[in-house]
């Protein structure tokens, strides 16, 4: 009996199906017994422990201020009369500042040279008077007592006339310290007098700091004194001149903390300054310590801790097993750790995804760059 073609193109497709579920069926079941046989191998990304000496940095911002910063003042009271310099005007050594008013120290003057020549005189006559008895010797007129007199006299007259003659210096003095000169290179910092002020022995008028001698202060945190304390080499670049470091040296370090800042405050000797240095200037000052012990450092995700023990999962070259290893860290940072011992120069160890390995697994090692030495 011959079917119908509709019929018999149904049964031919439904056989295909068939067929194809089958196969389909059979390569499913083979490659689940082929993944069951054969782990998959994941790749992972690793390090290699490279053990060095490191420098153990430490950047603190610093201002630059003078060394020496003095207020100067007469040393003779008075009247300002004038006043030759302004806040951040420059000055030489004998440049006049201020003035006060000189009547009465040059008429102090002219009484102490009246007073001199008045003393020379007497000091004159009293000695002519001396010689002139001492020819008068053997002779009837001539005693003893009346030498001795006129020689007393003499050396009187002699020692007011030294008198007169310091008193006169003293007031030449005091006439010249009615002017106010700078007695070096530098700066004025502060204006701390006026014209028509009547100014008292000693009194501030202005504040000058000198740059010859120029520092870098910073507050250092209590944590930190140590390794500032034990530097051998201390650098510093300029906020308005980053790249290029110049050599600064340990000066003073302050015994006691600021009670506001809680820091305490370093002065450091800039060696050799440029040119184009000024004061209040911000800079950054660093500093490099050798670390006498060897460490590896490596990325903070690639420590797993167990317990209170850091570890690492170390990856062998040529099977591709991890393997927990206990380590030692000698120093953590923000993001890296220093591996002090544990593990042995050269070997690998997973750096990422180190809470999902387990005991002998295999993984695929993905080489990154070492990181970065601080």
């Amino acid at each position: 009996m011959r079917l119908p073609l509709k019929v018999l193109a149904a049964v031919i497709g439904t056989a295909a199906v068939g067929a194809a579920g089958f196969a389909t069926m059979s390569l499913t079941a083979n490659a689940s017994r082929v993944s069951a046989n054969e782990p998959i191998v994941r790749p992972a990304r690793v390090l290699e422990i490279a053990y060095r000496r490191q420098a153990q940095a430490l950047v603190l911002a610093g201002t630059v201020v003078p060394r020496i910063e003095s207020t100067l003042g007469f040393r003779v009271s008075g009247k300002i009369v004038q006043r030759s310099v302004d806040v951040g005007a420059t000055v030489k050594p004998g440049d006049l500042i201020a003035q006060l008013d000189p009547s009465d120290y040059r008429l102090a003057v002219d009484n102490a040279r009246a007073a001199l020549a008045s003393a020379d005189a007497d000091q004159v006559r009293a000695k002519a008077d001396y010689e002139r008895y001492q020819g008068l010797r053997g002779g009837a007129a001539f005693t003893q007592q009346t030498l001795e007199q006129r020689q007393m006299l003499a050396a009187t007259t002699l020692a007011r006339a030294d008198q007169a003659r310091s008193q006169l210096a003293s007031a030449e003095n005091n006439l010249a310290y009615t002017e106010l000169r700078a007695d070096t290179a530098g700066i004025v910092t502060a204006v701390q007098a006026e014209v028509g002020q009547v100014m008292s022995l000693g009194q501030g008028v202005v504040r000058v700091a000198r740059t010859n001698e120029l520092e870098i202060v910073v507050g250092v945190p209590e944590h930190r004194l140590k390794v500032v304390r034990d530097t051998t080499a201390a650098s510093f670049e300029l906020w308005s001149d980053p790249g290029r470091k110049y050599t600064a040296k340990l000066r003073e370090l302050s015994p006691s903390a600021d009670p506001i800042t809680r820091t305490y405050a370093a002065r450091f000797s800039i060696v050799n300054p440029p040119e184009f240095i000024g004061l209040g200037m911000t800079a950054t000052l660093g500093f490099d310590r050798p670390d006498a012990q060897l460490v590896a450092e490596v990325p903070l995700a690639a420590i797993f801790q167990r317990g209170t023990q850091p570890a690492v999962w170390v990856v062998d070259k040529a099977s591709g097993a991890v393997e927990l290893r206990a380590v030692t860290i000698a120093r953590w940072r923000d993001d890296t750790a220093a591996i002090a011992s544990g593990v042995k120069d050269g070997e690998l160890i997973a750096t990422a995804g180190v809470h999902k390995l387990e005991a002998g697994q295999k993984v695929k090692p993905l080489q990154q760059a070492q990181p970065p030495r601080i």
